[in-house]
């Protein structure tokens, strides 16, 4: 007896007054009715599930249709067909010969004997009259035996799914990897490809900046001039159509210098600088002095941060919301705006390695006629209009180039209609050297 044996006799020894569960089978086979009762009452009290044959033909017979027993306890000589030749026919189907046989016999045959029925596939002998301790303990072994194989079994199955899953999730990672490699490569083309077309965005400037406005000054320059020669002789039509002109090409001056701003998009890091905020409104303030004092209007500005970001960009982004509260000022009322920030602590922000962890929340917050609810994401739209032009001047990019100038400094604006009207923009910006390089 080997180890592993030795182990399990020990296990069952120390287990035999525990219950067997019912799943196990055992076939007894046996001419004799008395010997297979004999044999049942026995074991009947372990739970094990007793299937019995009379002969090795009804043997063979039960194993035709259930194959899954733990043992098979086998009467050597019975009529017909003896223990041995039953055993041999057994062992000849591939399903049935992992089942251990014990051959029971009354006689104590030779050698020669014995090693017939070990070759024939038995594992082991009882003899008769059957010792009840002995056939219990020794039908236990077995039992044992072949529980430990099933669970050996069922776990060489989840180690043949976890190798299939591992397999599976391997082969996955290399095509997920193969992807990001592919998407790695289509973005430094696509980098190179953006970087083509700001190169292309930057000429297109200096075309618009130089070609476009040439005959726009002519336009202006010549109704200027008609309009002072002929001054005094014009009829009223031909003077409000002069008039018209100018106006227009007005709009078209202002079109395409906010155009030129919008597009705008070359920066580096040295453009950008410690910037005093309260400085940079208090020279807005000083552009708008005029259409303030019309209207009656007043400012109250709190304390602002200083940040690190473009002085002219701050400077642009803050006159284009100054402007838009007095554009869009109630009738007939004085206008109140009021401009001041909060501190926010501990903002990580991810995307730049965390290096930002202090941001800056500023609030522009204005009397005006205010806008729907609906459309506050649409206003940061390029070209996007909520009046029309001859309500409200305008080329329908301030807010829009607003929105960028906050995008650039790795900020954000939001804007929030008020109930009794007026309107809040908030401007969210970071306080450290953080920025998108276009």
């Amino acid at each position: 007896m080997d180890f592993e044996q030795k182990e399990i006799v020990e296990q069952v020894s120390n287990n035999a007054s525990l219950p067997v569960k019912s799943d196990i089978k055992v076939l007894v086979v046996d001419d004799r009715e008395d010997n297979l009762f004999s044999i049942e009452t026995i074991l009947e009290k372990d739970g094990y599930e007793i299937i019995k044959a009379t002969s090795g033909r009804s043997a063979l017979k039960v194993l035709l249709k259930q194959h899954d027993f733990s043992l098979i306890l086998m009467d050597v000589q019975m009529p017909d067909m003896n223990g041995f030749e039953t055993a041999s026919l057994i062992y000849e189907r591939e399903k049935l010969k992992e089942i251990p046989i014990i051959f029971i016999t009354a006689h104590n045959h030779g050698e020669e004997l014995l090693f017939k029925g070990y070759k024939m596939g038995g594992v082991d002998y009882i003899y008769k009259p059957v010792n009840p301790d002995l056939l219990r303990f020794k039908v236990s072994v077995f039992v044992e035996l072949y529980r430990k194989t099933r669970q050996l079994i069922q776990q060489e199955k989840k180690l043949k799914s976890s190798n299939h899953s591992l397999e599976n999730e391997i082969e996955e990672r290399k095509i997920s990897e193969s992807k990001v490699k592919l998407l790695n490569e289509q973005l430094i083309q696509n980098n190179q490809h953006l970087k083509s077309i700001n190169e292309e965005l930057d000429r297109f400037a200096y075309v618009a900046s130089h070609d476009l406005q040439e005959p726009l000054r002519k336009i202006q320059l010549f109704s200027d001039k008609i309009a002072r020669q002929m001054n005094g002789t014009l009829d009223l039509l031909v003077s409000e159509n002069l008039q018209k002109i100018s106006k227009a090409s007005e709009r078209m001056q202002l079109l395409i210098n906010d155009l030129l701003k919008f597009s705008r998009h070359s920066q580096s890091k040295e453009d950008f600088v410690h910037v005093n905020l309260n400085k940079t409104v208090q020279e807005v303030l000083s552009v708008f002095e005029g259409h303030l004092e019309k209207q009656n209007g007043e400012v109250v500005v709190k304390q602002l941060p200083t940040i690190w970001a473009i002085p002219t960009q701050m400077q642009q982004l803050f006159q284009n919301l100054v402007s838009n509260c007095i554009k869009f000022c109630k009738s007939g009322e004085e206008l109140k705006v009021e401009i001041w920030s909060e501190r926010l602590i501990n903002q990580s922000d991810e995307k730049n390695d965390g290096l930002s962890k202090v941001m800056h929340r500023i609030y522009i917050k204005d009397n005006g006629i205010g806008f729907d609810p609906k459309y506050a994401d649409d206003i940061f739209i390029v070209f996007k209009r909520l009046h029309s032009y001859h309500e409200f001047e305008g080329s329908g990019i301030g807010l829009s180039i607003c929105k960028k100038i906050a995008e650039k400094h790795n900020g954000s604006i939001t804007a929030k209609a008020e109930s009794a009207g007026g309107a809040t923009f908030i401007i969210t910006l970071p306080e450290n050297p953080v920025m998108h390089i276009f």
